[in-house]
């Protein structure tokens, strides 16, 4: 794939590995992608494809003993060779992250005002009564009710769809470009996800969204782009209409397959071990369309479409 150089985040050959006792979990293997001002790509996958390293590798919140290599531009810096104070200023405050499961990521014993009011002082400069005012109208803006009250009341009084909204708060309190946001609607029901689902098409307007999911039908509803990660890779990325209207590669159609208004017909198998991958390409072993070529020679991503990219032989 080609960048354009008004690309907001580029990520160029990232590999992403955890040492462990039986080898190296290659958790991201020369992921390229790009995003652009003002939009929203979703990025899909079943569970364990790497959505959630690629997300924190991007902030450099991964365990100290990871192996990273490649690069990730924001603006044309590379993230990954800033000094650890630099890297701190673009957390938050140009960068901002949705953590999976809002049960954990709230600290069960700070006020939800108070957790917001610090993100607002960290990077902002308020303090006091001005940092909780605006930890207040934060809330207000992403729907919570009655914000000044809830403002004072501890994580375990908001409801799980509540608890999402305060995430996004924060995330937003020093109003970054680029929102990073890792299963947002995971296990809410589906009024409370259709709310999430309305809030972020609110926000996209105004940030760049990176929206990690393993929701298809989310995904369609925000993404202007949507990515396909399987077994560490990009397997697939383009237009969202493109990619879930006329999907090229057979995993995204295999996923598409298993939704319940397709007829939830599964993917036979299961992913591969991240610490021993197969030869050739990574779907091969569990593809209905592969030939002897699939389990011998790796595809590159090939361009099937304008702005359409899919790895697989059928079009290498």
């Amino acid at each position: 794939m080609t960048a354009m150089s008004d690309a907001l985040l580029e990520v160029r050959g990232l590999k992403v590995g955890f040492p462990t006792p039986e080898g190296l979990v290659r958790a991201s293997d020369t992921v390229d992608l790009e995003i652009y001002p003002r939009e929203t790509l979703g990025l899909i996958g079943e569970t364990g494809s790497g959505k959630t390293v690629l997300g924190m590798a991007i902030l450099r919140l991964l365990q100290p003993n990871t192996i990273i290599e490649g690069e990730i531009r924001y603006r044309g810096r590379d993230l990954l060779s800033l000094p650890e104070a630099e890297m701190q200023r673009v957390r938050g405050r140009e960068i901002g992250i949705v953590l999976q499961n809002s049960g954990t990521s709230l600290n069960p014993v700070y006020t939800v005002g108070t957790q917001i009011a610090e993100a607002v002082t960290l990077h902002q400069g308020l303090s006091g009564p001005d940092a909780r005012q605006r930890a207040v109208e934060l809330l207000d803006a992403v729907g919570i009710p009655d914000p000044v009250r809830m403002a004072g009341e501890y994580p375990h009084r908001f409801s799980g769809g509540m608890r999402e909204r305060a995430l996004i708060a924060t995330a937003l309190a020093c109003r970054p470009n680029l929102l990073i946001a890792d299963e947002p609607t995971k296990g809410l029901d589906a009024v409370t996800k259709r709310g999430i689902v309305d809030l972020f098409s609110e926000i996209d307007r105004d940030h760049s969204v990176l929206f990690i999911t393993h929701d298809i039908e989310t995904a369609g509803d925000l993404a202007t782009r949507v990515a396909v990660m399987y077994a560490g890779e990009i397997v697939e990325i383009g237009g969202a209409e493109e990619v879930l209207g006329d999907p090229a590669h057979p995993y995204t159609r295999g996923l598409l397959a298993s939704l319940p208004e397709r007829g939830m017909q599964p993917i036979p198998g299961s992913a591969p071990s991240l610490i021993t991958l197969p030869s050739g390409c990574r779907f091969s072993p569990r593809c209905g369309c592969a030939v002897e070529n699939c389990s011998r020679e790796h595809p590159g991503l090939v361009e099937v479409g304008s702005g359409h990219y899919a790895r697989c032989m059928l079009y290498d």
